[in-house]
């Protein structure tokens, strides 16, 4: 099989690629760039495997005059940079001792060797230069397939790296056929092996279950990590039941996924500190969670948060609920989120200073919403 891709053919990877190949080396890109491009998905990194070691392949670069960084060096991992575009380049490695979270590992000289260490068939596609596809351990039926399965024994390719039980799930949302159904061996050793979870940084979970929560429909998948007690150990109280409805209605309404509204459907509670969200992250997190569980009116809901935010609220809001939402209520969300409050500080002074002119504008502000905003400045003034 012939793979054609612009990145395959572009001026910087024929640069990259050719300085192992003229030097007598094996070089192939591998990984999400050949799975994504048999499947006609968006590519974004550029990951090559190689039997040159890693130190060959640096000064190579630096030969070449091309920007070389030792990103992982003890690994085998070097990030050559060309046209301004980094390509992350790995020495075929065997991985001989493992703890879960990390692994000692030794170089190899074949392309076999390197595929078997990896998690699953899909992601171990090889492409050489030409466009040529390899496939070691029959990825490609599986991709087709959409079936997300373990290369080899699924107990202990989890065993190496317990993140992968994260990953089998976010694969499941991406790929996976939800017809079809999760595959039965992998699911089962994600179910034996939870404990793995438990010494996981916070980051790499969070980084795993929010690429999860924006795929297409992660409603499946979620569910199967519920169902596997997956999501209970790494959110406490987390319930998935309002996540379907809610993608629903996004489809429904044509509206994008939205990260925090997905969160928030599955745990509306203290999910912050347990992922460690950043400051931003959990301020518009916590505004759509707390918009959906008031019980404010779509236009004022979207004065307050903002038309978007509002959105994302009420449709929360339906979903957890069981309620339901319409274009009606999108587009009352959308007019209070373009009103403007028409009183200012100014216009209430000198009679009102201090915390009394605070008071007397947060009155009149909640006298125009109660109108629907169609008070204007002279009939607020004029009020009692």
């Amino acid at each position: 099989m012939k793979l054609s891709a612009n990145w395959l053919n572009s001026d910087a990877s024929k640069a990259v690629t050719g300085l192992l190949v003229d030097a007598g080396y094996e070089v192939y890109f591998v990984g999400g760039c050949v799975r994504n491009a048999l499947v006609d998905m968006p590519v974004a990194d550029l990951d090559l495997a190689t039997n040159a070691r890693p130190d060959v392949v640096m000064q190579l670069a630096k030969d070449a005059r091309l920007k070389v960084i030792a990103t992982g060096i003890d690994h085998g991992t070097v990030t050559v940079v060309a046209d301004h575009r980094p390509f992350e380049i790995t020495t075929f490695r065997n991985d001989v001792e493992t703890d879960g979270r990390h692994a000692v590992v030794a170089f190899s000289n074949t392309l076999q060797e390197d595929a078997v260490r990896r998690d699953f068939t899909m992601n171990a596609l090889y492409c050489a230069p030409d466009g040529t596809v390899i496939d070691p351990v029959g990825g490609i039926p599986d991709l087709h397939a959409r079936h997300v399965r373990f290369i080899n024994d699924a107990d202990l390719r989890i065993r190496e790296d317990y993140l992968r039980i994260l990953r089998f799930f976010r694969f499941y949302a991406w790929f996976g056929d939800p017809d079809q159904g999760i595959d039965a061996d992998g699911f089962a050793a994600c179910a034996a092996n939870l404990d793995g979870l438990e010494g996981l940084a916070k980051e790499r979970v969070r980084t795993e279950l929010l690429k999860t929560l924006l795929a297409p429909n992660p409603a499946p998948a979620m569910a199967s990590m519920a169902m596997c007690g997956a999501l209970g150990r790494l959110l406490a109280g987390a319930d998935v039941s309002a996540l379907a409805p809610l993608i629903h209605l996004q489809e429904k309404l044509g509206r994008p996924a939205h990260l925090h509204t997905r969160l928030a459907a599955i745990n509306p509670g203290d999910v912050t500190s347990q992922l460690r969200l950043s400051k931003a992250d959990t301020l518009e997190f916590t505004r759509i969670r707390d918009g959906a569980l008031s019980v404010i009116d779509a236009a004022p809901l979207g004065y307050n948060l903002g038309s978007e935010l509002a959105i994302e609220a009420l449709m929360l809001r339906a979903a957890l609920s069981g309620g339901t939402f319409t274009k009606i209520d999108m587009d009352a969300a959308q007019f209070g989120g373009a009103q403007n409050y028409p009183v200012t500080a100014k216009d209430l002074m000198p009679t009102y200073a201090g915390p009394a002119l605070g008071a007397r504008l947060k009155q009149l502000e909640t006298a125009w919403i109660a109108s629907g905003f169609t008070l204007v400045k002279s009939d607020l003034l004029a009020l009692p």
